[in-house]
């Protein structure tokens, strides 16, 4: 069967170069090329929405690719169509580019001027390592063939502000709605997923760390099956292990994830460390919970900004989410928008701890009843976030409309107030 090659080529001299090359390769059938990064998205979208096998086995990306970069590119590729093999073509060869470009998901890299020996050597290589990702890919019945799931991250301004409970109750809603939902506790130090939904495990995410071909047969060895039809990819219950998760392992770990589920929502917790950051950077959306405090409001603001120095985030690409909100409470959405330069969610989660908890406390927080001010809020929030439909009945709690938005800008105006006469303590 012949080796379909995508050339994603800018230049028009580097275009004639690679194609006539590749047409020179055994068993090889160069495919129309494209001229730019988004160009080849949509190419491989569309091609992947009929089938996975309609994809190109290996897809060449020059490095004058643009107007993405050709490693972000590569990351791209690599985290929304896993069964392609991506070869990059550039003029440094040196070990520092070889170790970033897989770092971003290649399988390999070819050095300018081109050599016939080394991109036949390169193009055989990969074009036999997607084939066998397809293999298994083809293997599993529970495949999501989409051009990919979506990923969102859940994070939190400071500790104790609910995120486990957030980015539990989301997944429960898209799971709900029919859509194949993975939860993966990526608070590797502290994660309490597994103690939410009273799960005795085995296996956890660090048992992925390692491997760099993630197969569904090795994914479902890892993952645990929940009563509710949630997927679990469980946090290690001995925290120093997390340490063995690296962003590299992590960044692989999701595509697998987001390669074979609909929705992917990962709790990344409060503490800043490789693997959550590369979550961050690769979700679809990020969320970032805050209590309406002064410490916490501080705490996100000073998230937002690390995000940003570090490159993970922008904070406009950053959604906030207000839990334990009050109608009463000086500090409101609208503030805390202006100070963190973020967007905030129109749904906010109430403050009601004495209807949670009974379930916290029995750790079955699936088990929260419909009629729950918090879960239908929740629920809510994923449907505005396109995971799910809102739960029927439900009275959207929390949407900020009309003379009530107005008030609580108000109200949001008299916090600032009172933010400004306190101390900034370096928030």
């Amino acid at each position: 069967m012949p080796t379909r090659i995508l050339p994603a080529v800018g230049d028009a001299d580097a275009v004639r170069s690679v194609t006539t090359l590749l047409s020179q390769l055994p068993d090889a059938e160069p495919v129309v090329p494209v001229t730019d990064s988004t160009q080849l998205v949509d190419t491989l979208a569309r091609l992947a929405a009929e089938s996975i096998d309609e994809l190109p086995e290996v897809v060449v990306v020059h490095e004058r690719i643009g107007p993405v970069p050709a490693l972000e590119l590569i990351r791209e590729v690599a985290l929304r169509f896993p069964a392609v093999g991506v070869i990059l073509v550039t003029s440094d060869a040196s070990p520092g580019l070889f170790q970033a470009a897989m770092d971003y998901g290649a399988r390999g890299l070819v050095a300018l001027p081109l050599s016939y020996e080394e991109l036949a050597t390169r193009v055989q290589a990969v074009a036999q390592w997607s084939s066998g990702v397809r293999r298994h890919l083809g293997a599993g019945s529970d495949v999501f063939t989409g051009v990919g799931g979506t990923v969102v991250t859940v994070s939190g301004a400071k500790g104790g502000v609910g995120v486990t409970l957030t980015a539990i109750q989301l997944a429960l809603a898209a799971q709900a709605s029919g859509r194949s939902t993975a939860l993966v506790d990526l608070d590797l130090q502290s994660g309490d997923v597994a103690s939410f939904l009273d799960v005795q495990f085995r296996r956890s995410v660090v048992d992925l760390a390692t491997i760099t071909d993630i197969s569904p047969r090795v994914l479902a060895d890892a993952v645990f099956r929940h009563d509710t039809g949630l997927t679990l990819l469980l946090a290690p219950g001995e925290g120093e292990r997390g340490e063995d998760v690296t962003d590299r392992a992590a960044r692989h770990i999701v595509g697998a994830l987001r390669s074979r589920y609909e929705v992917v929502v990962v709790d990344t917790g409060a503490q800043l460390v490789g693997a959550g950051a590369a979550a961050v950077e690769t979700a679809d959306t990020a969320l970032l919970v805050t209590t309406p405090d002064v410490v916490s409001v501080r705490g996100a603001k000073r998230t937002v900004r690390m995000w940003d120095r570090l490159q993970i985030r922008k904070a406009e690409e950053t959604t906030v989410v207000v839990n334990r909100h009050t109608r009463g409470t000086e500090i409101q959405p609208p503030l805390i928008r202006k100070i963190t330069g973020t967007a905030v969610a129109a749904t906010v989660i109430p403050a009601n701890f004495k209807e949670l908890q009974s379930v916290v406390d029995a750790g079955r927080v699936h088990e929260l009843e419909n009629r729950s001010a918090v879960k239908q809020a929740l629920w809510t929030l994923a449907g505005e976030l396109g995971l799910a439909k809102a739960p029927e009945g439900a009275q959207k709690p929390g949407r900020l409309r009309g003379d009530r938005l107005r008030g609580d800008r108000q109200r949001g105006d008299r916090g600032a107030v009172s933010l400004r006469r306190r101390k900034d303590g370096g928030g």
